[in-house]
């Protein structure tokens, strides 16, 4: 009979062996599921910035010997908070359609007046007047379809022009943007971080359901070895044993990961949910996770048997285990000095491979580190307390402290993962506002002196023409000065009359500071004999004219200190301002109606606001909070399993202990507090360290991205007291687990 017949031979005869290689299977699924998920995001972050890179959101022109045929421009649009991608094109002199390649997904070039749009676009077109969004665009010509589109969702309108009607800053190109494109950097960064993160609790899980008949088979398998079988046989029984669960679970893992990716696409990142195609691994890849992970499942019940192999006659009569050294401590300051090295030389040598692999030897210092922490908590039961309970849990701790504190270890890495997490969230949250310096409803387009007032009058007779008493202004933009070349220093101003910049920026000017005739509005009062006024940062510098006055206005926000507000009539003659912003106020009423009017004039130039920007910021930080919640929840799902498998199989490993103290009269009530304080009390203790080490890493990788102050918040307990909550929940099976035991009739085992 051969070692695979053997295996399963046991399965059959043994419901218990067969319930450990149930769970271990399941616990090789998942994590064989999760690390397929995780290692298919960049893949899917790249697929679909394929599919939009004709969009050329991040195209930027570069010199081609071939010739132009279309003049390209790209922008950003907005409508009721969402954004729209605006794609202006117009065929450059002499050339024709049928010349210009198309990109999958768009079906025909529009002419001038003529737009194709996607199809979630198509429907806002239609269920909104023209003056709220379709004249901005034009007539539809066509419909996108999903090889075209970032996302199901996205609002994309291809707009066809005339050469004159382009922007000045259109691309005078051969075709589409094409090329290869790159994954989202957060996104891998963040798939990296799961990997690391959730992958160990899937294995403490897997360990976990491999320890519920630990103590029976490494019985079994010495009483084989004192029969006559070789080491070789015992280790290819175990390796055919654990190949078997741990390859129907790899496969059943890889079966059920288009199901997690079908739920992925529904989770939203950066505006949209995905294609179920963007999920598309590297058959090179996928094949070596399907094997990787039961193979380190397989070397691991391997290790398992050392003692078994050397002296079988101690794993069936028993024998005493070494106490844990002190140097186990080393790994965490090791691990946590190779991480800050890492990270102090990430800018410099762009190395995040070494900041994953500092985070990933954080996380194995765990499993050195836990063990002694675990022995040094059963020491303090058994020196201290006298309660019945209090030094059977002691004991437990400090003869094995190494399968004691595996019912911990999910739950550590989970509480790291919520300290890291809600310790970068809060700060990031911190670092949102800024903005330009006009008010949150104040549309604005950026342009230069020379079409900045054609788009004002034809701006303003379309705000008459939808009957709009707003008026678009135009802004210009100078520096005060003081020096020359390298010694200049100065801040940007703002031209606009004092009645504009109340009704329109931030800056906290009223009625009561227009009076007094032109005026330099600043944080602080300028001394204006030392100032004076530049088109631009080097070129030739003015003063002002006689009898403007400086006046300190504090403003509404720290973001606009560097800015100031200067009167038109306060310029020299002559003194034009070469760059220009286009600024018009709406109501929550017009917003849209004011935003089409400036559309057309602006040929297709972003109009922005500060609302928008916000908007932005808060999209970005949404996508951030919701896959920190839906990873700490897979964490902690983990690690309570996990807890519940450790804590039912340290009963089963123990079923004659508890049998006899059963038979000996302990109330089974009194047992089953013992193995709550087993998996709580280190959990506290681990929980707490683990938290501590979480922030400190969360602040090591801000560090990479600001050098401002962390904030910290008082939810960075809460991992902490979560971590403790679950330990005592995967722990309340030990009662049903222990009643089960004083069913059986002890002579069984």
């Amino acid at each position: 009979m051969n070692s695979l017949q053997i295996a399963l031979r046991v399965l059959k005869v043994d419901r218990r062996t067969r319930t450990s290689a149930i769970l271990t299977a399941i616990g090789v699924a998942v994590a064989t599921g999760l690390v397929l998920l995780l290692a298919t995001l960049p893949f899917a972050t790249q697929n679909r910035e394929q599919r939009a890179l004709w969009q050329g959101e991040h195209f930027f022109s570069r010199g081609s010997d071939a010739p132009a045929k279309i003049l390209f421009n790209s922008a950003k649009d907005y409508f009721d908070g969402q954004q729209i991608i605006r794609v202006d094109v117009a065929l450059a002199p002499g050339a024709t359609a049928a010349e210009v390649p198309l990109p999958a997904g768009v079906p025909q070039l529009p002419g001038p007046g003529e737009t194709v749009v996607s199809p979630a676009l198509g429907r806002l077109l239609q269920g909104h007047p023209a003056d709220q969004l379709g004249d901005r665009f034009g007539k539809p010509v066509g419909a996108l379809d999903e090889n075209g589109l970032r996302f199901p969702e996205q609002l994309v309108a291809l707009v066809g022009h005339t050469p004159d009607q382009m922007a000045e800053n259109a691309n005078p190109i051969p075709g589409f943007p094409s090329g290869k494109a790159s994954p989202d950097p957060l996104l891998m960064l963040l798939s990296w971080v799961g990997i690391i993160v959730l992958l160990v609790p899937s294995l403490v899980l897997v360990a976990s359901s491999a320890r519920l008949t630990a103590a029976r088979r490494e019985r079994r398998l010495a009483a084989i070895r004192l029969a006559g079988a070789t080491p070789g046989q015992v280790t290819n029984m175990v390796a055919a044993e654990t190949t078997l669960s741990a390859g129907i679970g790899a496969l059943l893992g890889l079966l059920i990961s288009p199901a997690l990716h079908g739920l992925a696409s529904f989770v939203p990142w950066a505006g949209g949910t995905w294609l179920a195609a963007d999920f598309a691994l590297p058959v090179g890849l996928t094949v070596f996770i399907v094997v990787a992970i039961p193979v380190l499942v397989v070397l691991a019940g391997i290790l398992g048997l050392r003692r078994v192999l050397k002296n079988p006659l101690f794993a069936t009569g028993g024998h005493t285990k070494k106490p844990l050294r002190w140097w186990r401590l080393l790994a965490l300051p090791a691990a946590g000095l190779f991480f800050l090295v890492a990270v102090t030389t990430a800018k410099d040598s762009g190395g995040i491979t070494m900041v994953m692999a500092g985070l990933f030897l954080l996380v194995g210092s765990a499993a050195v580190v836990g063990p002694w922490v675990t022995s040094a908590v059963g020491g303090t039961f058994v020196r201290i307390w006298r309660r019945p309970s209090a030094l059977l849990a002691g004991r437990r701790l400090r003869d094995d402290p190494k399968g004691a504190y595996r019912a911990s270890a999910g739950i550590v890495l989970a509480v790291f993962a919520g300290s890291m997490a809600l310790t970068l969230l809060p700060t990031f949250e911190s670092m949102a506002g800024g903005g330009r310096s006009f008010q949150d409803s104040v549309l604005y387009v950026d342009t230069d002196a020379q079409h900045a007032g054609k788009i004002v009058d034809q701006a303003n007779a379309s705000l008459q023409k939808y009957g709009q008493a707003e008026k678009a202004v135009a802004v210009g933009e100078v520096y005060l000065v003081q020096g020359d070349g390298r010694e200049r220093t100065g801040n940007r101003a703002l031209v606009m009359t004092c009645a504009d910049a109340v009704k329109l920026t931030r800056y906290g000017l009223t009625p009561a500071n227009c009076t007094g005739g032109p005026a330099v509005f600043g944080d602080t009062q300028l001394d204006l004999a030392k100032y004076q006024i530049a088109t631009e940062w080097e070129a030739p510098a003015v003063a002002v004219n006689s009898g403007t006055r400086a006046e300190a206005v504090p403003p509404r926000d720290s973001d606009l200190s560097s800015t100031s507000i200067i009167d038109p009539a306060a310029l020299p003659a002559g003194v034009t301002p070469k760059w220009v912003t286009v600024v018009a106020p709406t109501t929550d009423a017009n917003r849209e109606i004011v935003r089409t009017a400036l559309a057309a004039p602006a040929a297709g130039e972003e109009i922005g606001s500060r609302d928008q920007y916000l908007f932005n910021q808060q999209t970005e930080l949404g996508d951030l909070r919701r896959v920190t919640v839906i990873g700490l929840i897979a964490a902690g799902v983990l690690a309570g399993c996990s807890a519940a498998v450790a804590t039912a199989g340290s009963v089963m490993d123990r079923r004659r202990t508890f049998g006899a103290l059963m038979a000996a009269g302990t109330p089974v009530r009194v047992l089953a507090r013992a193995l709550r304080m087993e998996a709580a009390l280190p959990a506290l203790v681990a929980t707490i360290g683990a938290g501590i080490v979480g922030v400190l890493v969360g602040v090591g990788l801000y560090s990479m991205v600001d050098e401002r102050g962390i904030v910290l918040s008082p939810w960075l307990l809460a991992p902490v007291v979560l971590g403790v909550g679950v330990a005592l929940l995967g722990a309340s099976v030990c009662t049903p687990a222990l009643k089960r035991v004083q069913a059986e009739p002890l002579a069984d085992e």
